[in-house]
């Protein structure tokens, strides 16, 4: 399982995504990336953003 926090890369925004891998985490931000903060496309270095704050979940 891999666990990501929108805060740590949107200060200020406390939506938390746990999924079962890297791909379903970003399918998740990028739904909340355009529901939550009105972006139609996720740019390569948000992607690279978020990668880089995917951790694996402790447990």
């Amino acid at each position: 399982m891999k666990s990501f926090a929108c805060g740590d890369v949107v200060p200020g925004c406390d939506a938390r995504f746990v999924c079962g891998s890297d791909d379903e985490v970003l399918a998740a931000v990028a739904q909340h990336a355009a529901q939550d903060h009105g972006l139609s496309a996720v740019p390569a270095e948000l992607v690279g953003a978020v990668r880089a704050a995917i951790r694996p979940v402790q447990g």
